[in-house]
């Protein structure tokens, strides 16, 4: 029977800030508004690939490496940004993130050598990742009985966040070149997230975290990072989530020239109403399948289980990409077929999270998410390889790279992840009770 803190007399008489009901709602959606901003640094990307090699001829592979390093750099220091937002608040790491992010699609404007677009690269893996690492973290206080949704909710940001910016920047790149689309919409994107960044706050009282019960085999235990990383459990879900994020970075990075390769990238698709070119209409509804599966598939989890909705959506990517391979041809179905795979493909950053928090416990829950989350930068050294693939063997070679990485993770979610889970959770001294603990989402 758990123990009540006594009452605080200062909250008693009023004099205790506290928070509005609404205040939480609106940080949630600063949060994704800054998060939308960002995300063509990652998927509007494969636009200027092409562009960028026809004007320097430096050739995919060696422009797709600039895309390496950003997701590198990006994904590697969120565990440092969190601890600068844990010390000095949101506003100071996201406004940097937003002067950050301005500077480097400044150079890739004006960059005229790869040591420049490299540099680029860094800088804004520096400035989204103190974005992305922010939001996710300021979401997660400001919810803490409602994990699942806020980092859901933050993450689609993210996901879904390029459609409302793809199509204005293909026409940009069409009419004024990719220099002025970088320019333009890095100082747009930039000052945008560095306004946001004044609305941003961290919550004044930390209430208690209302919990509830899943049927879902979950810790009683709060590991830290220390801890967690000596598990093999830890490094299974590593090793998973690499496999499935190496596919979907090579995929996100590489769609306009799949597209382009396939003779379908400026054929007119019409539908729900709208008519435009099949890579623009691809781009475009990844970015929305992409930003629906990430909520969605966290929530399908809390129902049927972690390792069984991988396992469904590892085998729904690697079946969207057998049809992409033999009919993307087909404008309509590399349309769909891409807006499917990307579908569940997003649904790594709700699960893995998720799961580590079932495993690690609630304490150390976004620390030990950060440390997991840095495998989508060990993935990101397998997009080049794709681009070099590609070159010697088609893309077929890649498909069925991406093929197979997605059924080996889906055999690893049902066959190793899951008993290796229950024995770790079985293990766990006291009474443990894995089908009736509390839920804790990260």
């Amino acid at each position: 029977m758990e123990s009540q803190a006594a009452p605080n007399p200062a909250a008693r008489r009023g004099d205790a800030p506290q928070d509005a009901p609404s205040a939480k709602w609106w940080q949630l959606a600063f949060g994704v508004l800054c998060m939308a901003m960002i995300a063509n640094l990652q998927y509007g990307w494969t636009l200027f690939v092409d562009p960028i090699d026809a004007k320097f001829h430096w050739g995919r592979a060696a422009i797709q490496f600039a895309f390496t390093i950003f997701v590198a750099t990006e994904t590697w220091l969120v565990p440092i940004e969190t601890w600068f937002v844990d010390r000095y608040g949101p506003r100071v790491v996201v406004g940097f993130g937003g002067v950050m992010i301005g500077l480097a699609w400044f150079l890739n404007a004006h960059a005229e050598s790869l040591p420049v677009l490299y540099t680029a690269a860094v800088i804004g893996g520096i400035g989204a990742g103190s974005v992305y690492g922010t939001c996710v973290g300021n979401a997660l206080k400001w919810f803490p009985h409602r994990r699942g949704l806020a980092a859901g909710a933050t993450a689609a940001g993210f996901g879904a966040g390029a459609a409302i910016t793809v199509v204005p920047i293909a026409k940009m790149i069409a009419t004024s070149g990719y220099q002025d689309a970088f320019l333009y919409f890095g100082l747009g994107q930039g000052l945008v997230v560095v306004a946001l960044s004044f609305l941003l706050r961290k919550p004044r009282s930390a209430g208690p975290v209302q919990r509830k019960s899943l049927r879902l085999p979950q810790t009683s235990i709060d590991r830290s990072p220390k801890e967690a990383v000596r598990t093999p459990v830890f490094w299974v879900m590593y090793a998973m989530f690499v496999m499935v994020a190496a596919g979907g970075l090579m995929a996100a990075a590489q769609i306009a020239p799949i597209a382009r390769d396939f003779k379908v990238a400026d054929v007119p698709v019409s539908l729900f109403g709208l008519q435009m070119a099949a890579l623009t209409f691809a781009i475009s509804l990844d970015r929305i399948f992409d930003g629906f599966g990430r909520p969605f598939f966290g929530w399908v989890s809390d129902n049927i289980g972690r390792e069984n909705t991988m396992f469904i959506a590892f085998s729904i990517a690697a079946t969207a990409i057998i049809i992409l391979l033999n009919l993307g041809s087909n404008p309509y179905v590399f349309v769909f077929a891409t807006a499917v795979y990307f579908g569940v493909f997003g649904e790594i950053y709700s699960l893995f999270p998720a799961t580590c928090g079932d495993t690690f416990g609630s304490k150390f829950a976004a620390s030990n998410a950060g440390l997991l989350y840095t495998a989508k930068g060990s993935a990101a050294f397998l997009v080049p390889f794709g681009s070099m693939l590609s070159a010697a063997y088609g893309w077929s070679a890649v498909f069925a790279l991406i093929i197979g990485l997605n059924i080996v993770a889906a055999s690893l979610a049902m066959f190793v992840l899951k008993p290796l889970r229950r024995r770790y959770l079985a293990e766990e001294p006291g009474p443990a009770k894995p089908e009736t603990h509390s839920l804790t989402l990260a």
